[in-house]
């Protein structure tokens, strides 16, 4: 979706012929106290309290005099969301001021009037809304949660490792960063495990960088993302039920360009070295079996507990090769395992760092945003569940719990001490329509690091 689609004008639009009052509860009684006896009474008989996602279209001599937006007493500004869906199509509003921050407001209308289009356009074009005082950031926040929610919303059939990797290429491009895309002898030599995930597939893995922003002076952020574009599971086959979403396993490296695409836009002061590893996990007389043994980027060799571990084996390659640039912040992104969502459920991705500055930073920014994490232990006692009698370790833990802190500490196993790691594990996906949140693809954690990479900026400044 390009940015002139957004639903939202900033402040230097022209204003819209609709007012929308946004009401919290203890504000209903003043408002109606400013009304016409005629409007309060109709207001009053709609039941109309201020809660969320109550909206009340409010007739004029003309049809419609305006509207009230209940967002209760919640603090995510997410009520807001539902405007452009709720409102008549191809109509203009004004968000009047009220007791919201502007810029989140906008966000989250933007993001509730996310719909993907490729194959089944809008019917009718969506209400247009006017917030005064937002400015565009929010602009550029939308559209880098637009572009990863179309990547994850994409079938598999029309988004495999190739056209994974061109996205990546094309958003390289637009910010005149420097590429570097790795295929065939060249990836099976320099990134061993991540070309045997996609061995599998007649859908050959590839591995795209970018660097952008070449000042030394300047902090140096890495983001790898897990770009599965479908996974069967391989030999150990996940349950049709399973199954049935995993064109969303590429959600991590689709997260990773996101927030790419954010900082590059608004021109933050840092520099970026972003991989993704752009695979498909599927069956053939090519694909890893269980029990195989592979070499890693980093020289170790790991025995394959579970082809369905595939995730861990793409990052272990890129963060090995991350590392090497000694980056100020590494972070990654990754559908990785389901035991984060037993633990947290669909919407909290579980957070794993060897630095409590850059976890806490992440989690400091994810409550400022409304985007939340929730940090999980690093737990060195079950470090031995990995260990392998005829390898340097296995892909998987040899006992039945804590499976997301067991992936975790496998990926430890590549990223040195002294470099600053987060592992975020995602699920990248809302299973139902909420405000803001429509169901699909879902960027979660992009504007919490994002602003995380902001606080970084402002550190390094003074």
């Amino acid at each position: 979706m390009n940015a002139s689609t957004l639903a939202v004008e900033t402040q230097n639009s022209e204003p819209a012929p609709f007012p929308i009052y946004p009401l919290r509860p203890s504000e209903v009684q003043y408002f109606l106290k400013t009304c016409d006896a005629p409007i309060a009474a109709f207001i009053t008989a709609q039941g109309f309290a201020g809660l969320e996602r109550k909206i009340v279209l409010i007739p004029g001599n003309d049809g419609i005099a305006g509207a009230l937006l209940g967002i209760g007493d919640d603090q995510t500004h997410l009520p807001f969301g539902i405007l452009s869906s709720a409102l008549p199509p191809n109509t203009h509003w004004t968000l009047l001021p009220g007791s919201y921050d502007a810029e989140q407001a906008a966000l989250a209308i933007m993001r509730g009037a996310y719909q993907y289009e490729r194959f089944k356009p809008r019917a009718q074009a969506p209400a247009r809304i006017v917030v005064p005082h937002a400015t565009s950031r929010s602009v550029v926040l939308a559209k880098a949660i637009y572009d990863a929610r179309d990547l994850i919303n994409t079938p598999a059939n029309l988004l495999g490792p190739a056209e994974l990797a061109d996205a990546g290429a094309e958003l390289a491009l637009r910010f005149s960063a420097k590429t570097e895309r790795i295929t065939g002898r060249a990836l099976d030599d320099g990134y061993p495990a991540l070309a045997a995930v996609g061995a599998g597939s007649a859908r050959h893995p590839q591995m795209l960088r970018f660097q952008w922003g070449d000042d030394p002076a300047l902090p140096l952020i890495s983001l790898c993302g897990k770009g599965v574009c479908f996974d069967t599971g391989g030999y150990d086959i996940k349950p049709s039920s399973a199954m049935l979403r995993m064109k969303k396993d590429m959600g991590g490296a689709a997260i990773a360009l996101g927030v790419a695409q954010a900082v590059m836009a608004l021109n933050l002061p840092v520099r970026l070295d972003v991989r993704i590893g752009c695979v498909e996990n599927s069956v053939s007389g090519h694909a890893m079996r269980p029990l195989d043994v592979l070499k890693t980027r980093a020289g170790l060799m790991v025995e394959v507990g579970n082809t369905d571990a595939e995730g861990r084996l793409v990052l272990a390659d890129l963060l090995t090769d991350a590392v090497s640039a000694k980056p100020d912040w590494l972070i990654d992104f990754a559908t990785l395992t389901g035991a984060a969502r037993v633990a947290l459920g669909p919407d909290i991705p579980a957070l794993f760092s060897n630095c409590d500055h850059l976890a806490n930073a992440l989690l400091a920014s994810g409550r400022a945003t409304h985007d939340p994490l929730w940090r999980l232990p690093l737990w060195v006692g079950y470090d031995s569940w990995l260990d392998s009698t005829i390898a340097d370790c296995n892909t998987v833990g040899s006992k039945p719990m804590a499976g997301a802190i067991v992936a975790a500490l496998f990926l430890n196993r590549f990223v040195p001490k002294n470099v600053s790691w987060a592992h975020i594990d995602t699920y990248a996906w809302n299973d139902v329509s909420r405000p803001g949140q429509p169901e699909g693809g879902e960027a979660q954690s992009l504007l919490a690091t994002v602003s995380a990479i902001e606080c970084l900026c402002h550190e390094a400044r003074h």
